[in-house]
């Protein structure tokens, strides 16, 4: 394909579904985007989509082209992240990574950094799914578990969170507390969506307790804060988000086989740059309160 711009029309008037909405966001005159679709079609021979009154509907052939073109629009994007990311200055977009638990925590940090420089936009992303940094989709990664092996990451340790047994004072009064593991079969208990859970605090807790005593099932960890306050069972928290939580009571302390170790994760074309290096070191230093 020798003419990108036609491409480039194609793909917009897949994802608008009209000839006015693809002119809008090209900047063009509805004109130039028809004639753009007669061309690029007359070219390959094929029809790219279906008219109608109410605007364009791509054709088989026109939907394999917007999945390919949506690929390459990602992939530049996220080429442009990545080189914004490499200038001196701590500004432009800072994209940061975690598992969704860890927002208590890293939110304020991130929110302080972005204080420092105003010209910095966060954008804090804690979906389940891996991020390719070598793809530019982040800046910095938060992963738990063992240490990240992709090629030209830079991993560095990072923290082992504290993790201990909660339940809510109104939990406590109408069950009680229990004092040992034995006591557990008299609870009820916070536990994962998916019984296979590799999490290793919940492996313990499969060992520990009865199914049946776990009754209030969850798919993020989230949701097990929310669970706890409102006295639906003992579940597991952080020992740093549930300070801030006056109205919790540690049924039991952390134990090592419970907790995974964090790493951090950066890709070795960033991280060397001031943005990434400025905050990681205001990260490593905030991060001393929070065991």
């Amino acid at each position: 394909m020798d003419n990108w711009d036609e491409v480039r029309t194609a793909f917009q008037v897949a994802r608008m579904g009209t000839v006015s909405g693809a002119a809008e966001v090209l900047g063009v005159h509805h004109a130039t985007v028809i004639r753009h679709i007669d061309a690029i079609e007359a070219r390959i021979g094929v029809k790219l989509f279906q008219r109608h009154a109410r605007g364009y509907t791509p054709t088989e052939a026109g939907a394999d082209l917007l999945r390919v073109a949506q690929a390459t629009d990602d992939q530049f994007n996220q080429l442009v992240a990545r080189l914004r990311g490499q200038g001196s200055d701590v500004a432009g977009d800072l994209v940061v990574t975690s598992l969704d638990s860890m927002a208590p925590i890293l939110v304020p940090v991130l929110t302080d950094f972005q204080k420092m420089h105003p010209g910095l936009r966060v954008r804090y992303l804690t979906s389940g799914r891996l991020f390719r940094l070598e793809y530019g989709e982040a800046h910095v990664a938060i992963r738990a578990g063992s240490p990240p092996d992709q090629p030209d990451n830079v991993v560095q340790p990072f923290v082992r969170q504290a993790i201990s047994l909660y339940a809510s004072s109104s939990y406590i009064k109408e069950h009680g507390q229990p004092s040992t593991v034995p006591d557990f079969a008299a609870h009820w208990f916070i536990g994962p969506e998916d019984p296979d859970s590799r999490a290793p605090f919940y492996r313990w807790l499969r060992d520990n307790v009865t199914a049946d005593r776990i009754a209030f099932r969850v798919t993020s960890e989230h949701t097990v804060k929310e669970a706890v306050l409102s006295g639906a069972g003992i579940g597991f928290m952080t020992d740093c988000e549930a300070s801030r939580l006056p109205d919790l009571v540690r049924i039991m302390g952390p134990r090592d086989d419970w907790t995974a170790p964090l790493w951090l994760v950066t890709h070795v074309d960033l991280h060397r740059t001031n943005k990434v290096q400025s905050f990681l070191k205001f990260l490593k230093e905030r991060s001393q309160d929070w065991t």
